[in-house]
């Protein structure tokens, strides 16, 4: 909570009216007490400041106090076992200063807050009863949600006897419509009237959440401050959310005034968690009902809630059940060979018939197919770039331009869309697009003078004025329902699973092409081999002849020309030699084992014949390298080729040398391999390990595909290389499997 929502401010204007903190607004209504007990010591901490009127005590004199001395032994004892046994308060019925009160604890924050109000009109359990059998026997006999709305208002105003009882709906944009009123003959009808989101704001909605029953007995009671105001354990104004007894908002007190109205009670109707909308009740002169009364309200407006569930529940399944017979026709048509947007164009059953739409579009990238009524190819195009900024994966709205502005320019095809996010890519959508339908609404005043800022009062004021207001709405389609939401969801789920089945037909497809490809490449390397090699030794071997019997007859530029002829025929026989180890690789299987890489590195010494090919060179190997997992023949390779390079770009060095060593990383071993030759400059790093890639100087022999055949049998185990490397002093490759 930030620091200006402590404490509820002196001064609410147009700057913080939306989050006015009407739970922490610091007073109680005058029907009744709140206390605040501290739960440690049972203490009373803070005090409404009518005590005296209630308990014949001050509140003064109940500050520092035990809870148990004010309300008795019984009472105190009940409270105390349903907070160590964790049962759950109930309320308490008790006497206090030969007056009947009903105590109703809770908590709140570090807080336990006790409201207490005077019993009232006490109703015979007869009558109770009587009243709940009608409920259930009243809201279950209609099936049609007008109906049960009827029937709810018909009841709260039988049994509480308020002079109008109005069911109030929220749309999704949460303004308010009464859908059913019933009322006094002399009063003026409010049945169709609309009232804006800013007449009960989020604040007021989000607590009727908390606290289903909402009491003002007296509209035009003075508020009664709570003693101190800011609570000594929390050192912040007491969270009232919960509390029965919480003080209204000024603002509020003054809308009703505005509206002539002496009391309310007000009940959520709550169906599946969500708030639909209200049972407002009003009556022109003061009024109080006890909470046995409210009890009653709240288990009325429970069974109505219910019984809203089921009926929108019936509806759903229906309507769903419906939508999905049309997908699996749909995705009967869809044939893997297709693009998703060729399938979609070519379906019998066109895919916007889902849901009531004037059209829609099918975007994958950049390829938009239209589809019915809708806005322009270019148009659709902006609109796919928001709806990808706005990531939503299922995104719905009966007023686009109040969202993106450029809809007003199409609301006639487009006033509503619904849209779905295909995949993990950023544009790829299908969207469903609703007309602009005439609508006039009557409103219950202009809803455009919502709040005023009164002077006087230092604070906003709500409108003075609620006779009919008309006004003819654009810019807006039908609303789209929970079923057709939730259609689009399952849709989603469906082509999603075409595009995952069409991408393994595809990956299968190229796993095939790479097999036949790598056969290719190992008939190709084994044809080269083959081919090339015979008319290369021919060269080589009659070269040879030439150099061995004639070269006393032969002028010096001809002896040099057939040097240069060997040079070139054993480079040859080299890159075969490579070419052909790289398409083995490339296209063998590998035959994974554990073995020793100490040995495996001491087989390679031997076979370089580093004592007479390299007497000068000092190879050092660490005597702790661990064992190796993978294809031996593989990783001798790799070694061989690794150590192959460091032989061959250090034997320049004064002092040659190179280390053989591993280090643990991310519970991974890593090996490396360090010279101190020639080096490697920073701008060629990353293409070393690529094919013919040679970056040293013309006298260093090589074919460059050495460390390219160590980078793919690395990939193939699944592992990786990288080097570290300082020009003209030392070069180190590590990596690990």
């Amino acid at each position: 909570m930030s620091s200006e929502q402590l404490s509820y401010p002196e001064k609410i204007d147009i700057r913080n009216c939306e989050k006015e903190p009407i739970h922490l607004i610091g007073k109680a209504q005058a029907h009744g007490v709140i206390l605040a007990v501290d739960p440690k010591t049972f203490k009373i901490i803070q005090a409404s400041e009518n005590t005296l009127k209630f308990f014949g005590i001050s509140h003064k004199t109940l500050l520092g106090d035990g809870l148990e001395s004010l309300i008795g032994k019984a009472a105190f004892e009940k409270i105390t076992t349903a907070i160590e046994q964790k049962t759950g308060f109930k309320a308490e019925e008790l006497k206090i200063d030969n007056k009947h009160f009903i105590a109703l604890p809770h908590f709140s924050e570090e807080h336990l807050i006790v409201d207490f109000e005077m019993l009232g009109e006490y109703w015979e359990p007869m009558v109770f009863q009587q009243q709940l059998t009608d409920i259930i026997n009243g809201l279950d006999a209609d099936e049609t949600i007008p109906n049960l709305c009827n029937t709810a208002a018909k009841l709260m105003k039988n049994i509480f006897g308020y002079d109008r009882v109005m069911v109030y709906r929220f749309d999704e944009e949460w303004n308010g419509e009464v859908v059913a009123e019933e009322k006094e003959e002399h009063l003026e009808s409010w049945l169709d009237l609309h009232y804006p989101a800013s007449d009960i704001p989020a604040q007021s909605r989000n607590l009727f959440l908390k606290h289903t029953v909402r009491i003002i007995s007296d509209v035009n009671y003075e508020p009664v401050p709570i003693s101190p105001e800011r609570s000594p354990i929390t050192k912040k104004p007491l969270d009232l959310s919960k509390s029965t007894l919480r003080g209204v908002s000024p603002i509020h007190i003054e809308y009703l005034q505005n509206m002539k109205v002496g009391a309310s009670l007000t009940a959520a109707i709550i169906v599946q968690g969500k708030l639909w909308g209200l049972i407002a009740c009003h009556h022109y002169s003061a009024k109080f009902i006890n909470y046995f009364q409210r009890e009653t309200c709240k288990f009325l407006a429970q069974v109505f809630s219910n019984n809203i569930a089921s009926i929108q529940t019936g509806i759903f399944n229906k309507k769903f059940s419906e939508n999905s017979e049309l997908r699996a026709k749909i995705l009967a048509d869809l044939k893997i060979e297709n693009t998703l947007g060729d399938g979609l164009e070519n379906a019998k059953i066109p895919f916007t018939s889902l849901m009531e739409s004037g059209g829609g579009a099918v975007i994958l990238n950049d390829e938009i197919k239209l589809f019915g009524n809708t806005p322009t190819e270019a148009e659709v195009k902006d609109l796919s770039d928001f709806l990808a900024e706005n990531e939503e994966i299922i995104f719905y709205t009966k007023q686009l331009k109040n969202h993106f502005s450029a809809a007003e320019n199409y609301k006639k095809s487009a006033s509503g869309i619904l849209s779905i996010r295909l995949g993990r890519a950023k544009n790829h959508f299908i969207i469903w697009f609703r007309p602009e339908v005439s609508e006039t609404v009557s409103w219950g005043g202009n809803p455009n003078k919502k709040l005023t800022y009164n002077e006087e009062k230092q604070r906003l004021s709500p409108r003075k004025s609620f006779e009919k207001w008309t006004e003819k709405l654009d810019g807006i389609s039908n609303s789209w329902q929970d079923y057709e939401v939730e259609t689009a969801k399952a849709f989603r789920e469906n082509l999603n699973q075409f595009i995952l089945k069409k991408q393994k037909e595809e990956i299968s497809r190229l796993n095939q092409n790479l097999e036949e490809a790598n056969k290719d490449l190992e008939l190709f390397s084994y044809g080269i081999s083959h081919d090339l090699r015979s008319p290369l030794r021919g060269i080589t071997g009659y070269t040879q002849i030439l150099k061995e019997d004639f070269s006393e007859n032969l002028p010096a530029e001809a002896l040099e020309t057939i040097e240069t002829i060997l040079k070139s025929s054993n480079r040859m026989e080299g890159i075969i030699d490579d070419i052909l180890s790289f398409s083995k690789i490339t296209g063998g299987e590998l035959q994974n084992k554990n073995f020793s890489t100490k040995k495996l590195l001491q087989e390679l010494l031997v076979s370089f014949n580093i004592k007479t090919n390299y007497p000068n060179f000092n190879i050092e190997i660490a005597e702790n390298l661990p064992d190796t997992y993978g294809d031996r023949a593989m990783i001798s390779q790799l070694w061989s080729n690794l150590l192959g390079n460091a032989l061959k770009y250090t034997q320049q060095a004064p002092y040659p040398q190179i280390e053989i060593g591993s280090f643990s990383q991310d519970n991974k071993d890593v090996f490396y391999i360090k010279d101190n030759g020639i080096g490697i400059p920073e701008h060629q790093k990353d293409q070393i390990f690529k094919m013919f890639s040679r970056f040293a100087k013309k006298d260093f022999k090589g074919t460059g595909i050495g460390l390219a055949i160590v980078a793919r049998i690395l990939e193939k185990h699944n592992g990786k290389i990288w080097v570290e490397s300082e020009p003209e002093k030392s070069s180190t490759f590590f990596f690990h499997l």
